[in-house]
């Protein structure tokens, strides 16, 4: 908004016009841009503070930053309170905020250590020190505007789009003179319009070029090594704790002794607070079921990065449109290893997808050969290096796994009678993944296994017949029932029959189809299990 605007009252200050005409004109400017706009909030934002700045400036008044702010958004509340929830009023209001605190302190700094001999006059320093000095200056002031906008933006930007960029601040250094290049282009383009084709052809070139090289420029930093990487989403808690100690750092709160011994107290309170968090969180493993247009996948997200598995993967659709956000928003930027437990498309149709946008470390499969193409050359794509492709057999155990499912001695004909069975072991706490496994593999099962007691039982659907026999459900002897099931296509639907016979058990059952994504928490003192519709299950772990 400032860049539209300043041409307009600079132009009218060459022609001689006062202060107050240039004032007068130039804030109508501003508001009809906002107008044509769509009445945006970060461009009322930016039309208040500047109408508050230039209506000071056409008196001769002195304006300041912070109260233009606060004044913006007392006039945007009060026309539609509701913005204080949208992520763009709170972006633009904190990013400001905290460019009005942190800007002047930096500014001083960097005047400080550019300063030349207090006692030599500039007359007498050499042309081309007056320019380096000057230069320094102005490249100071716009690194710390930059970086001030991206400390300002930190815990939302992990808030709401779960991203940490450290060369966000160097990447703005270019990005932004090349948009503001493309945007003086633009109003070019506008004031010559059809009166000087030429000259609005010319603009229109120069702008579009200065919107390629701030494109081509972001993309060029994206591809620095560790340029960004998704972190876990923050709580709101955290992200007021942020805000507050940098307004308490920058506001001048501190500069009295008695302040800066309780704030440094409150610090070692919050730190204690964070650290006893993240003590007790480290003996936790979450498991998160997640429904997948006909298919689901299983997360697995134990201490450390290094620990973790994603036991299918849906479609390549599935992938795209909900897997791939749902691990990013868990923080992952690579997946150590995927698990798939059949040859269907529908649960692991999207592997290689999924590799190229987080790399996989291992591949994980049974040991029996499925007659699925798709799942040949999905396997094919991972034995490069062979170490990659790692196959399970009936017996192993690996990790947190056991593996109870199937022989590689099996010659069933159907995908699902050969559905990798996994036994989980978390902290004590037993969760038995039958991922589609028919009824002809649920008799293999039991004829095969021992021991199939689990806490919680996560099975999907089979192509033909039911889940959950009664036979294995007896011999699991379930706490609790997750049937992983969905809404499209309607094949994928759990029948009323297998309902109402599930519901004869006495057993919570739970339906993903109904109850979208389901999350296991599971450590030392037993399990914890909700769902996205609020329902809720829990198990104390056994003094055995």
């Amino acid at each position: 908004m400032k860049i539209n605007v300043l041409p307009v009252s600079t132009i009218l200050r060459v022609l001689q016009i006062s202060r107050a005409w240039c004032g007068a004109v130039a804030i109508p400017v501003i508001w009809f841009y906002t107008a044509a706009t769509g009445w945006e909030s970060s461009a009322i934002r930016a039309s208040v503070m500047m109408t508050v700045v230039l209506g000071g400036w056409a008196l001769k008044r002195p304006s300041d930053l912070l109260n233009s702010l606060a004044a913006a958004a007392f006039i945007i509340l009060v026309w539609e309170p509701r913005q204080i929830f949208e992520a763009s009023f709170q972006l633009s209001f904190f990013v400001m905020l905290v460019i009005a605190l942190m800007l002047p302190p930096m500014n001083e700094f960097s005047d400080r250590l550019l300063k030349h001999d207090p006692l030599l006059p500039d007359e007498l320093l050499p042309g081309w020190k007056r320019k380096f000095l000057w230069l320094a200056r102005k490249l100071a002031r716009y690194c710390a505007l930059s970086l001030a906008a991206w400390i300002g933006s930190l815990p939302l930007s992990i808030k709401y789009f779960h991203l940490f960029s450290p060369v966000s601040t160097l990447a703005n250094i270019i990005a932004v003179p090349l948009g503001t290049f493309a945007l003086m282009a633009n109003l070019g383009a506008l004031i010559c319009g059809t009166w000087f084709p030429f000259a609005t052809e010319l603009f229109n070139q120069a702008a579009w070029f200065f919107m390629l090289a701030m494109t081509w420029a972001s993309e060029a930093f994206t591809k620095i090594p560790g340029a960004f990487f998704y972190v876990p989403e923050i709580s709101w808690f955290t992200v007021g704790i942020y805000y507050a100690v940098v307004i308490v750092l920058f506001s001048g709160w501190l500069k009295m002794a008695r302040r800066k011994i309780s704030g440094a107290i409150i610090l070692i309170f919050i730190a204690a607070i964070y650290f006893f968090r993240w003590e007790n969180s480290r003996g936790e493993t979450d498991l998160t079921v997640l429904p997948l247009s006909g298919g689901h996948a299983v997360f697995v997200d134990a201490d450390g990065r290094a620990n973790d598995w994603l036991v299918d993967c849906g479609s390549d659709k599935a992938v795209e449109f909900t897997l791939k956000d749902f691990l990013r928003a868990q923080g992952v930027n690579k997946i150590p290893r995927l698990v798939l437990t059949e040859g269907d498309t529908r649960n692991i149709g999207g592997a290689q997808s999924l590799d190229e946008l987080f790399g996989i470390g291992e591949l994980w499969t049974s040991s029996v050969n499925f007659r699925s193409s798709l799942y040949r050359k999905t396997v094919a794509a991972f034995e490069n290096p062979p170490t990659r492709h790692k196959t399970f057999s009936a017996g192993d155990s690996v990790g947190c796994w056991k593996i109870l499912y199937p022989n590689a001695a099996n010659n069933f004909s159907r995908a699902d009678d050969n559905a990798l069975v996994l036994l989980g072991n978390f902290h004590s706490t037993k969760i038995l993944l039958l991922s589609d496994l028919s009824r002809v593999g649920q008799s293999a099962l039991l004829a095969t296994t021992n021991d199939l007691h689990a806490d919680i039982v996560i099975a999907g659907l089979p192509n033909e017949g039911e889940p959950l026999c009664d036979a294995l459900l007896d011999a699991i002897h379930p706490k609790t029932i997750v049937v992983a099931d969905s809404e499209m296509p309607a094949t994928r639907r759990a029948k009323r029959e297998l309902k109402e016979r599930l519901a004869g058990k006495n057993v919570p059952v739970i339906y993903t189809r109904t109850s979208g994504a389901i999350k296991i928490v599971a450590d030392k003192t037993g399990w914890k299990l909700g769902t996205m519709d609020e329902q809720k299950f829990s198990s104390v772990a056994s003094s055995n």
